[in-house]
């Protein structure tokens, strides 16, 4: 897809409430929003815009040099903060494919967006999203990791049918750890936004069960790893120690 029709949105609210000020927490000297922008910018997609609420994070990214569009501090999901960044930053609607990167994954590995973006080459494909293989044994139970349960399209590809915090499916095989970055088809992200929350979505406190109720289609890319999400002090600590290099 050619990178004019690509946008990466990236939310970024203030006041996290595990830890709060997150997006401006120093790792290596730069704000954490900062090291996200980075590694959005070096997959070589498209533009990238952070979405924010706070006119600290917008004035810090300015620094780094890239752009900021300013939300209302009332959305009930990043995906409603990155529709209301998107008619600001993209009045004309050019942008084509629209990706929401969590502003919170310093170590997001840029090759990854990509592999998310690539699953729209199949016409069918509404949503693109990224899971890794679960490795170790205490996260197969842990409801703070988010399975997907889907049907293999081939070594690296699953066709979600399910995503829980329970252990998932059962049997023998990999169990898959998603991870929360989207690729949307524009007129998908614009259904999405629309759709009322459902049952399965307000059971499982996960907003991804909207679109596959409303029978949306979203492909998984299987990829190496999860990056690190910093929601914690003892996870901002582990991103430190991890991009101090």
């Amino acid at each position: 897809m050619a990178g004019r029709d690509i946008l990466i949105l990236i939310p970024a609210r203030l006041q996290a409430s595990r830890l709060p000020g997150k997006p401006l927490a120093d790792i290596a000297g730069q704000p954490m929003i900062v090291h996200v922008l980075r590694r959005a910018e070096e997959a070589g997609l498209g533009r990238v815009v952070v979405a924010t609420d706070a006119a600290e994070v917008a004035a810090a990214v300015a620094r780094a040099g890239a752009s900021a569009v300013m939300t209302r501090p009332d959305h009930a999901s990043g995906s409603d903060r990155i529709f209301e960044a998107l008619r600001t930053a993209d009045p004309a609607a050019q942008a084509g494919v629209i990706v929401n990167v969590q502003g919170d994954l310093p170590t997001l590995n840029p090759a990854d967006i990509k592999a998310a973006v690539d699953l729209l080459d199949e016409p069918a494909t509404a949503i693109g999203t990224l899971a890794a293989e679960i490795v170790k044994a205490d996260e197969r139970s842990n409801p703070n990791v988010v399975k997907v349960v889907g049907s293999p399209l081939g070594p690296r590809r699953l066709r979600a049918l399910y995503f829980t915090r329970a252990t998932a499916p059962a049997g023998e095989g990999p169990l898959y750890h998603h991870i929360g970055l989207y690729a949307y088809r524009r007129a998908a992200l614009e259904r999405f936004v629309a759709l009322p929350p459902s049952p399965l979505e307000k059971r499982e406190k996960l907003e991804q069960l909207r679109a596959l109720e409303a029978g949306m289609r979203i492909d998984v890319a299987i990829v190496d790893s999860v990056p690190l999400g910093v929601d914690t002090p003892e996870d901002l600590e582990a991103a430190r120690r991890a991009l101090g290099h």
